[in-house]
């Protein structure tokens, strides 16, 4: 996959607000601070594009970025979206304002028919919390085709990423019948595992 262009098409609040464009969309989903601006800003190659909220947990808005690429260098350009979700889990959000993201975000998964695959972020460094544990479940339950990003690599030594990539899957993915991938914005080279699956998704 090679990133041709980038832009921030809209913060919908509302289905009326989405897309109408017939674009696929590949959706970030994860807790609050687990790193879902900062996936998309690697991946695009920019590095202020998506937005990173001053107040976790505050961000009520589905922000939708339009993706130029070509999936080789002899291919036309083709276009997706990427959908960056609100955050879940902040601690210091209230019950009311917990379950009102809940519904903000599966508003947006049961409305959306262009979704082409979730990216669950999750924190490498931590066992997944409860709030991954329901939104794996949802999209399970969904059939929603998924990969499982474990984010923030580049925070523990290279070493131990493959075991604690493997401890965690056993966790959230015993059945390991989805891609669980390492990710860190510092280390480029676990980029290529994710163009890969996007290509292949995006066929």
């Amino acid at each position: 996959m090679i990133i041709k262009n980038s832009e921030f098409t809209i913060s919908a609040v509302s289905p009326k607000q989405y897309p109408s464009d017939e674009l696929p969309e590949i959706v970030l989903v994860g807790k609050s601070n687990v790193g879902k601006s900062s996936f998309i800003n690697t991946l695009i190659n920019r590095k202020n594009l998506a937005r990173t909220s001053s107040e976790p947990g505050k961000t009520r808005l589905i922000n939708f970025y339009k993706v130029t690429y070509a999936p080789d260098k002899d291919a036309d350009n083709k276009q997706f979206y990427f959908v960056d979700l609100p955050g879940y889990g902040y601690s210091k959000m209230s019950h009311t304002q917990q379950v009102e993201v809940g519904k903000f975000i599966e508003q947006y998964l049961v409305k959306s028919s262009k979704i082409r695959l979730v990216v669950l972020l999750i924190d490498i460094r931590h066992d997944p919390t409860a709030d991954d544990k329901m939104m794996y479940d949802y999209i399970i339950k969904n059939n929603v085709p998924c990969i499982i990003v474990a984010n923030k690599a580049d925070k523990i030594a290279v070493t131990k990423v493959d075991a604690q990539v493997e401890s965690l899957q056993q966790i959230l993915n015993p059945l390991k019948d989805l891609n669980f991938i390492p990710f860190s914005c510092e280390r480029k080279v676990y980029s290529d595992k994710v163009y890969e699956i996007l290509d292949d998704v995006l066929e």
